[in-house]
């Protein structure tokens, strides 16, 4: 029996973080058949790899593909980008379990929190399923390009359970113990772990508070202790800052299962935070308790507009608007009040907040005015000195002239790299935090896996290349307990990512519009890929994603302990 693939000549970076060596890799019915060298040359198809690098695929840990993966089963533009596994239903903020009563306010809350179009949603989801488990039967049939690992969302099981009143109230404990023995019953049918979010950034439709972020301590207990009933299960959380990491060992202790605790963003206003969050997990891990911390090597850029102003709709002082539109959010917006309270909340120190008024870090990106043109790729800071105005109205009244139109952008989080090496770098980390899928409008770091390899281990060195594989590889598969991926090993399923480390990155985003309905999002295409396969079969090349790519991704749902 020939094998289906092999490629010859590359450099093998395994995922181990040991030092690369030259070898070729057979390739027969998914898994890898053979690594040495000089391999006979026996398969249908064989490529030269000869100056090439090859490692495992890389493996997004906090992706939001929930959604899209129901109308689109390539979950663009993961697969060009060298993601051959993704984890979704992080932050808890999934479709699954959903009674058909509950997916309209499901919608509504996902095009507040996560950034997404109503109109979209509503055209693509496809809803077959009411259960956690019969989400899980609509994947396996609808197949997807990359391998899947599902958790089971806080705050859709809340809403299960309490209806309305999980964005009311506290649950009961007769409530505490349904809800967990619908995690249970997702655990069993195959879901990787439990998300949640406590963060204050994380609204609902109107800017009500994502049903999780109501739930008691008790209640968190109580349901890690039920996501690891048989033992297994990751218990994920976006913890605001009135959750302290020892909330989250008690956490850990008690269900003898990891916790991963994002988002970790270094702030410019804050610089300390992130460092004392990471000093409290480094603490718990020597106890014992696997606590990890979600880093990003990305900046957090984002495009907005003021009819969705994400980065600011976690404060307290924006709350009013969340409910408004049309006229009614403009008479506010224009209120002199209004703008005073947002203005002295943005001069108070906070623990977290995505905006902290760098205003030399949001710039006019377009305009749909002419005579505004001169504006563009200014910042809100410059154009508010050459006028002797707040930077607060300047932003405000060029929006409010344009029917809030007007496209900024905000560098919010992690701009200082030196800062940002330190988190890259920590024993107790894990570079993630795509959000790929979600947030389509604002910002695309699904080819975060590529930035690390090009920009930080290859240009700036902050750590070795292998080193960089191995973080994006077999430290995830390692905690999620997925023994057969991660790693190029013999026997091993073949997710293979195929790259030149000497021109490997990722390109500029760009807007292109493939959503349901033609509607618009940001795409990034990758630099140096040369090849992707997932379960030995090719899904992109050089070009990209290729045109009736197959769905070779599965569904996982066998986890070791």
């Amino acid at each position: 029996m020939s094998d289906e693939l092999l490629i010859r000549g590359a450099t093998l970076y395994d995922g181990s973080g040991s030092e690369p060596f030259a070898a070729d890799v057979a390739v027969r019915a998914g898994r890898i058949r053979a690594i040495g060298a000089s391999l006979p040359v026996d398969a249908a198809q064989v490529i030269d790899a000869g100056g090439l690098a090859l490692m495992p695929g890389i493996i997004d840990s906090h992706t939001h593909f929930d959604a899209q993966v129901t109308w689109d089963p390539y979950v663009r533009p993961s697969p060009a980008l060298g993601v051959t596994t993704a984890a979704i239903g992080n932050c808890g903020f999934t479709i699954a379990p959903c009674r058909p009563a509950d997916r309209e306010r499901t919608m509504r809350n996902l095009t507040q929190v996560e950034g997404m179009s109503l109109d979209v949603l509503r055209q693509g989801i496809r809803w077959e399923f009411e259960t956690f488990a019969e989400y899980l039967a609509q994947l396996r049939r609808s197949g997807s390009a990359v391998n899947l690992a599902c958790y089971v969302g806080h705050s859709s099981v809340r809403t299960w359970v309490m209806g309305d009143a999980a964005t009311q109230r506290e649950a009961t404990a007769d409530e505490i113990e349904r809800m967990a023995a619908v995690i249970r019953e997702a655990m069993d049918a195959g879901a990787v772990g439990f998300a949640s979010s406590t963060s204050p950034a994380h609204n609902g439709e109107g800017g009500i508070p994502m049903p999780s972020r109501l739930a008691s301590d008790a209640e968190h207990l109580a349901l890690i202790e039920a996501m690891a009933h048989r033992g297994g299960g990751v218990y994920m959380v976006t913890k605001g800052g009135q959750m302290p990491v020892a909330l989250l060992e008690e956490m850990a202790a008690r269900a003898q299962r990891p916790v991963m605790i994002a988002a970790l963003l270094h702030n410019g206003t804050n610089p300390g935070a992130v460092f004392a969050d990471l000093d409290a997990i480094s603490a718990a891990n020597t106890r014992g308790r696997k606590l990890i911390g979600q880093v990003s090597c990305c900046p957090l850029t984002m495009e907005f507009t003021l009819a969705s102003p994400y980065p600011v709709e976690g404060l307290q002082s924006w709350q009013p608007a969340l409910a408004l539109k049309g006229a009614a959010l403009e008479a506010l917006l224009a209120d002199p009040q209004f703008r005073a309270r947002v203005r002295a909340e943005l001069a108070a120190p906070a623990t977290f907040r995505l905006f902290n008024g760098e205003w030399q870090k949001v710039h006019v990106v377009q305009v749909s005015q002419e005579r505004h043109r001169a504006l563009e790729q200014k910042s809100i800071a410059e154009l508010a000195a050459r006028a002797a105005k707040d930077p607060l109205d300047t932003m405000l009244d060029l929006a409010l002239d344009e029917d809030l139109t007007t496209i900024f952008t905000a560098q919010l989080l992690n701009s200082d790299e030196e800062a940002v090496a330190r988190l890259l770098t920590h024993p107790h980390s894990l570079v993630s935090l795509s959000d790929a899928g979600a947030h389509l409008t604002f910002f695309n770091d699904a080819g975060f896996g590529l930035h690390l390899m090009g920009h930080w281990a290859r240009d700036r060195g902050v750590m070795s290349l292998p080193e960089a594989v191995r973080r994006l590889t077999l430290q995830s598969a390692q905690i999620f307990g997925l023994t057969d991926r991660g790693l190029l090993r013999e026997g091993h399923a073949a997710d293979l990512l195929l790259f030149d480390p000497a021109t490997v990155g990722r390109a500029a985003t760009r807007r292109v519009h493939d959503l349901p309905g033609g509607a618009a999002r940001l795409h990034t295409d990758a630099l140096g890929v040369h090849g992707v396969w997932v379960n030995g079969r090719q899904v992109a090349d050089a070009r990209g994603l290729i045109d009736q790519a197959p769905l070779a991704g599965r569904l996982l749902t066998e986890f070791s302990r």
